[in-house]
């Protein structure tokens, strides 16, 4: 999380937010050696976060451990020519949402139950007739899910980063904004402009 706590006042319920709509993140645990990574879709319930991991994948082998599982959002390049003021750096803008706390594998006979939440979660906002597992073939379906294991993530804490240059002027922001914008230089960089000019100046 970023040390400025002008980037740290959002409230923890757009911070849940944030995260339960992305629905998809980084898992970080300890490894022997170095951190290790994977990248999971997940549903995020009261006080708890759920998803699955290939067998095979070495954060499955580590479990149970204490993790991280870092949402994402929009992030974007600014230039300090857009800010209209003197002595200024580059930067780079972003919204992160981090769960903190221990990860545990479910029983394999949940493997169902949790493969049809997290599809039918992901399935009901789009607009078509929602996929389901019984459109499987049941031997099929069972061979894919042996390869699969249910975690999840008692969430003990939850930190947010909305670092939107609520450190500046209002117009240097606003200014900043629109170049953002026209620039196109990250991910979803609109929608990073748009939180950009909802955001309040630490300064004003």
């Amino acid at each position: 999380m970023h040390p400025n706590p002008a980037f740290r006042r959002e409230p923890e319920a757009r911070n849940v937010a944030f995260a339960r709509a992305r629905g998809f993140g980084t898992l970080c645990v300890n490894g022997p050696e170095a951190p290790l990574l994977a990248h999971v879709p997940f549903l995020l319930g009261e006080g708890e976060a759920r998803f699955h991991l290939v067998r095979s994948n070495p954060v499955a082998r580590a479990l149970p451990a204490r993790a991280v599982l870092a949402a994402t959002g929009p992030d974007g390049y600014v230039s300090p020519d857009w800010y209209g003021l003197t002595d200024q750096v580059p930067t780079w803008n972003y919204v992160a949402v981090h769960l903190e706390g221990p990860v545990e594998r479910l029983p394999q006979e949940a493997m169902r139950t949790e493969l049809d939440a997290l599809s039918d979660a992901f399935e009901g906002r789009l607009a078509k007739r929602p996929w389901r597992t019984t459109k499987m073939t049941p031997e099929v379906l069972d061979r894919m899910m042996r390869q699969i294991v249910p975690c999840r993530m008692a969430v003990e804490a939850i930190r947010g980063t909305w670092k939107l240059n609520q450190n500046k002027p209002e117009a240097a922001r606003l200014g900043a904004a629109a170049e953002v914008e026209a620039a196109g230089l990250g991910t979803e960089p609109a929608a990073l402009a748009t939180l950009m000019r909802m955001a309040a100046s630490a300064t004003t």
